[in-house]
């Protein structure tokens, strides 16, 4: 029976159920409670009546009905809307879950399961000694491709064990704050810049942190690779459809863990969402460079990317490189106070930086008024639906954003036959070293889809300076922008690795190489080749990049990995608004591109730099985006939530506002104001 005075104070009865170890002791409890009790006062009363002597702190209540966290302590019951049917739960915020990092590692450690997934990822990667969290974000696989992993799993013979790191004994991890990292700009290198080890003199630092020496070694460096077996069973997509499953997993930063469904010991892939890899310093990121370089690997490797043949033969030899280098740094001792190989590493990584904006704008004091230009002989290509392509020579000048051609150089002062403006065109490279050929395809937006021209040049320079300048142009850049040089300098450091010649010492012996090449390029050309004439092959490519150190094959790899078509795109099923048919709209750092699904042929290019604003009707779970010139566009996500497109977009525009002169800290709440939509 309640008493009057109970009754009349309008109390009522709430059960709340406690996540503790201690058999002994009841898990349910009811509280006699009232309308106007805040939620501290309500966890107070709890501990009181548990009776258990132990440390509480960690401990909130999780409100199993709405999912949510009831953090407000300062907020009444009626405020936050809890009645008497309300299921309480209180437990620990942080718990333990297992990471799968871009090298496939496995970690085990505690996170926060009430903060901001943004929050969460921060506090991981201080604690795997990873600066610039925010390229970050946490990845749960999708159901078909776990489905078709058990379905290999089940085929294979013998269970395969996982190594599991554990890294739950951090700071971060137990629920204190922890330190920044082990970064600042007034500290001594963390570590060597040419070998990626742990500099001597900050080995100590590691003492008080999970990362040993030799863990942080598990994460700095990669290891033998895996075997052919593994590698097939491995999920890889086919299709542009398959590639959408791939980053339908994303969850919301906004939200936390729990609210998302994850549980403890749940597995969360921890990956590089945004490929803007700001700020990289080989004297602190030997952990982020070679995670860079590992979920780069993986992406070739499983054909989430297309690249050449050319191309991966180059990626073998850098692959093949990093090892042989690694062998040789573990068999003799190196003096690695080499002034000049450093210099090249620092140089390598002024190149790899990259941005919304693209390149460096250290040179503020350029002659902004003499913009340059380039004119020279090019041969045109239009490919012709019934026909061969018609291939003629012209003289070319190139000048602000827009190529324009004539019939020879005398003419060059009249009016010329076509004028291309390549302001928000894609650029992709045509490139056959060994064969000579020098191309540069133009997808030029035009009303009804994309323009197709291609460009042919006589020789590498020559294309190297035209393909940077295109590239730029089609970013509303010109040459006068102090990233062309270093533009052209990639482009001819990147030929320069694809321009090998057979050298017969070099591979007079396969045989006595212990190389298994199938870990080292893709199972389509390990279908297309025999193993002897694929180890010839990677030699013959190997002989340009054999001098190089550890960090800058990783390097060098990143960038090559930057240099094709498809980098940086995520994709993403969608239906546009008055469209019949489903497209795939491909998300990358500086635009957004629609694709039609059975060609894979870009349709429409549309540039962040030309956009407005964007909105998401939530309702209706439709992306509407505005441009200039009265361009807008507006579709629905087949293959994902909106919202993750949203956070997409919110995040590249976020990220492009970074600069060098801002301290390590992040303004969170501008990300949030950016992807956190008003769902």
């Amino acid at each position: 029976m309640i008493s009057s005075r109970e009754y009349g104070s309008h109390s009522w009865e709430l059960l709340v159920t406690v996540d503790h170890q201690h058999e002994e002791v009841q898990k349910e409890f009811l509280l006699q409670v009232t309308g106007d009790l805040h939620i501290g006062g309500l966890m107070l009363k709890l501990v009181e009546q548990i009776k258990i002597s132990q440390d509480w702190s960690d401990y909130a209540l999780w409100w199993e009905q709405k999912k949510c966290w009831l953090l407000k302590t300062h907020w009444t019951l009626d405020k936050c809307g809890v009645q008497a049917d309300a299921k309480l739960f209180f437990t620990t915020q942080h718990k333990m879950l297992r990471l799968r990092l871009p090298n496939m590692k496995t970690v085990r450690l505690k996170v926060s399961f009430s903060s901001m997934v943004f929050k969460a990822v921060s506090d991981i990667c201080k604690i795997l000694n990873i600066r610039r969290s925010e390229e970050l974000s946490l990845l749960k696989q999708s159901e078909d491709i776990l489905k078709k992993k058990k379905k290999k799993d089940k085929n294979s013979r013998e269970p395969v064990t996982e190594d599991i790191l554990n890294l739950c004994n951090s700071p971060v991890s137990s629920g204190l704050s922890g330190s920044p990292g082990l970064y600042s700009k007034t500290m001594t290198p963390v570590y060597d810049p040419v070998s990626g080890t742990p500099a001597s003199s900050t080995i100590t630092w590691f003492s008080d942190s999970p990362l040993t020496e030799q863990n942080c070694s598990i994460l700095a460096f990669s290891h033998p690779n895996c075997s052919p077996e593994t590698l097939a069973e491995m999920y890889q997509p086919r299709t542009l459809a398959d590639k959408a499953k791939l980053n339908a997993g994303w969850l919301d930063s906004s939200r936390s863990l729990m609210e998302q469904g994850i549980l403890e010991d749940d597995q969360l892939l921890l990956r590089f969402k945004y490929y803007t890899f700001f700020d990289l310093n080989p004297k602190y990121d030997a952990v982020r460079i070679n995670q860079i370089y590992e979920q780069a690997r993986w992406a070739i490797l499983l054909e989430e990317i297309d690249c050449t043949e050319e191309e991966m033969l180059i990626f073998a030899a850098l692959q093949a490189q990093y090892h042989v280098s690694k062998l040789s740094l573990s068999s003799e001792a190196q003096d690695f106070t080499c002034e000049s190989e450093v210099d090249e590493v620092e140089a390598a990584l002024s190149n790899l930086e990259v941005t919304l904006e693209g390149g460096n704008s250290n040179n503020i004091l350029e002659d902004i008024t003499d913009i340059p230009k380039l004119a020279d002989n090019l041969r045109l290509v239009r490919p012709r639906k019934l026909s061969l392509k018609a291939i003629k020579p012209y003289w070319f000048v190139f000048k602000d954003t827009s190529v324009s051609y004539f019939k020879n150089k005398e003419s060059a002062l009249g009016e010329p036959i076509e004028k291309l403006n390549l302001k928000g065109c894609e650029v992709v490279p045509d490139v056959n070293v060994a064969a000579k050929k020098f191309g540069i395809k133009l997808l030029i937006p035009v009303a009804d889809g994309m323009n197709e021209v291609y460009l042919r040049c006589d020789e590498e320079n020559q294309y190297a300076r035209w393909m940077a300048a295109c590239v730029l142009a089609s970013k509303g850049k010109t040459m006068a922008d102090s990233s062309y040089h270093p533009e052209v300098h990639k482009i001819l450091s990147f030929l320069k690795m694809k321009n090998w010649t057979m050298s017969p010492q070099a591979i007079s012996d396969p045989e006595s190489i212990d190389m298994k090449p199938e870990c080292f390029v893709s199972p389509r050309y390990t279908k297309k080749y025999k193993s002897k004439q694929l180890v010839a092959r990677i030699l013959e490519a190997h002989q340009n990049v054999s001098q190089m150190t550890l960090v800058e094959a990783k390097l060098r790899f990143i960038q090559a990995w930057q240099s094709l078509p498809e980098f940086g795109l995520s994709y993403y099923i969608v239906r546009f608004k008055g469209s019949k048919k489903d497209d795939v709209l491909g998300v990358s750092y500086n635009r957004l591109i629609r694709i039609d699904i059975a060609t894979g042929d870009p349709i429409t290019t549309w540039r962040f730099s030309n956009m407005k604003q964007w909105n998401v009707n939530w309702e209706i779970r439709q992306v509407a985006i505005e441009f200039d010139q009265n361009v807008s566009i507006a579709f629905t996500c087949l293959s994902a939530d909106c919202k993750i497109i949203h956070e997409y977009i919110g995040g590249y525009i976020f990220l492009s506002t970074r600069s060098k002169d801002q301290n390590e800290t992040l303004d969170e709440d501008l990300f949030h104001k950016l992807t956190g939509g008003q769902e």
